[in-house]
């Protein structure tokens, strides 16, 4: 069984997803550093040259592929749930945590990224809300666990988790 994180921007997926992935001995993979790999691009100019269409057919792409792999621990990007396919995929090939950030925290931890090509806009803080009102309800639809990240430190967030996930499987 794979594990993935989803939530959205700022939420931490990458730095959790990696400590979580070590006290799981558990190999990590970023869908988005995947697609840059595969594509020798950054995300930025992917959205430029393809839009966001273009983005998301490549991140579907990656996620089913990598899904069909078992034993990994998976971060995605924030809107990946945004498409029926990739939920139905992360229903069916894994434990989805949901990493919750309130819209607040996300400002916090993205105020300086220039590398979120959804951000670049004169009212960065009216996109976070705009787009957690509407994913908000599809990573709760993914999620087997809910753990809130704001203002805990990555490894308290990881503690939890293990926790959850103990529950979910007592030996």
């Amino acid at each position: 069984m794979n594990l993935v994180l989803v939530g959205p921007m700022g939420a931490g997926k990458s730095t959790i997803g990696r400590l979580l992935a070590k006290e799981l001995r558990l190999p990590f993979i970023d869908s988005d550093k995947e697609i840059e790999e595969r594509t020798g691009a950054d995300i930025p100019w992917i959205f430029d040259v393809e839009g966001e269409q273009g983005f998301r057919d490549r991140e579907q792409a990656v996620i089913e592929e990598l899904l069909l792999d078992d034993n990994q621990l998976l971060a995605t990007g924030g809107g990946a749930v945004m498409r029926e396919a990739n939920r139905a995929a992360l229903k069916r090939g894994a434990v989805v945590v949901y990493l919750f950030a309130s819209v607040e925290q996300q400002i916090v931890r993205t105020a300086r990224d220039r590398n979120r090509p959804l951000l670049q806009t004169e009212d960065p803080a009216a996109v976070l809300r705009q787009l957690m009102a509407v994913r908000d309800p599809l990573y709760r639809e993914v999620a087997d666990i809910v753990v809130e990240t704001d203002e805990r430190p990555p490894r308290m967030v990881v503690q939890e988790i293990l926790a959850q996930l103990d529950s979910r499987n007592p030996a």
